[in-house]
């Protein structure tokens, strides 16, 4: 049991996953801070200075105004829709970038499998069939 234990764990497509899920957190940790600190500045600059991300809905106290934040931590029952906006805006990102990455590398396979093989070396019986074909027309040149 130990064996097969180790057979698993150490087999190459399981580091391989485990590589991609700890460079897939990274590169959503770069996208999520590319969001909040490139994008949504800029469209908040755009739509006059909206804060995307303090944007909700109090359903205790609709008229009541605070931060996000300061609902949150008041234990408020609020709708976060900017939040999940900006949230939005982050997968999409995330999926185009892994759209990119994934049409270019099927690309590449495709190219790889539409190359021709290399011819196999003729084998003994096939030179020797050509041997005797090269002989026969340097008979019939000479005749």
């Amino acid at each position: 049991m130990i064996k097969e234990f180790k057979e698993f764990a150490f087999k190459g497509n399981l580091i391989d996953m485990a590589v991609g899920i700890i460079i897939g957190g990274a590169f959503g940790t770069v996208v999520k801070s590319l969001v909040d600190n490139v994008f949504m500045p800029v469209l908040g600059k755009v739509t006059g200075g909206v804060n995307f991300s303090d944007m909700y809905v109090n359903l205790n106290f609709p008229e009541k105004k605070v931060s996000y934040a300061d609902a949150l931590k008041a234990g408020e029952p609020v709708i976060g829709y900017g939040q999940f906006f900006t949230d939005f805006l982050s997968f999409m990102l995330v999926a185009f970038a892994v759209f990119l990455i994934v049409k270019k590398a099927l690309g590449v396979l495709k190219r790889d499998k539409e190359k021709p093989a290399e011819p196999a070396a003729p084998s003994g019986q096939e030179k020797l069939l050509m041997e005797i074909r090269d002989l026969l027309k340097a008979q019939q040149e000479k005749a």
